[in-house]
């Protein structure tokens, strides 16, 4: 049931995005950025989400339009797949590791979108990819989802290794976050009784 399929149309993309919260975290996801798809790869896998996401977007301009709006899709597709939220743990966190870098990532699926953004990304580009995207997708999902989310890169040398650190360590928190919590399966997890 917790499942949900977005499609966003604009004068830059075309985007459809599906996905299954008790997934096994099988993933097909093609966007026309290399990079941006095997983070998004990544995002699934380690937040065992089930996503396909079709994006086609203006790339003869740049990848900032693929990447921020199917960060604003994914975030619309999570949102609605929760639905009223009842028996998710809602909060997640994780420290993850990768060679050289560090990510600590905490979020509140409180449907109050903020993002706190703490990474620094030495390059200016991974491979054909501009490092700034990875913020932008972050902002957009914060901000369709409404996840409250803070992400600090704890250290790193290698910007590929840093941002693959953040789309594990917040998809590691997502995955605590959208889990259903067998003590309180049937209970809104806040003392207003919605979210």
């Amino acid at each position: 049931m917790r499942k949900a399929t977005i499609t966003r149309r604009t004068a830059e993309t075309d985007i459809t995005v599906s996905v299954d919260l008790d997934g096994s975290g099988v993933y097909d996801n093609q966007t026309g950025v290399g990079f941006f798809d095997h983070m998004l790869d990544q995002l699934a896998r380690h937040a065992l989400i089930d996503m396909t996401v079709r994006t086609k977007g203006d790339l003869h301009i740049d990848d900032h339009h693929t990447v921020e709006d199917t960060g604003i899709a994914i975030g619309q597709a999570l949102a609605q797949a929760l639905g009223d939220k009842r028996g998710i743990r809602r909060y997640g966190s994780c420290h993850l590791p990768m060679d050289d870098a560090q990510v600590r990532a905490a979020l509140d699926l409180s449907g109050r979108p903020y993002l706190v953004w703490n990474v620094d990304l030495p390059t200016q580009k991974i491979g054909t990819f501009d490092t700034e995207l990875v913020r932008e997708f972050f902002q957009a999902l914060s901000t369709h989802g409404g996840i409250t989310l803070h992400v600090d890169g704890l250290h790193g040398l290698n910007s590929h290794h840093i941002a693959e650190a953040a789309f594990k360590a917040v998809a590691r928190a997502l995955r605590e976050a959208v889990e259903i919590d067998p003590r309180k399966a049937d209970a809104i997890p806040s003392t207003k009784g919605a979210l």
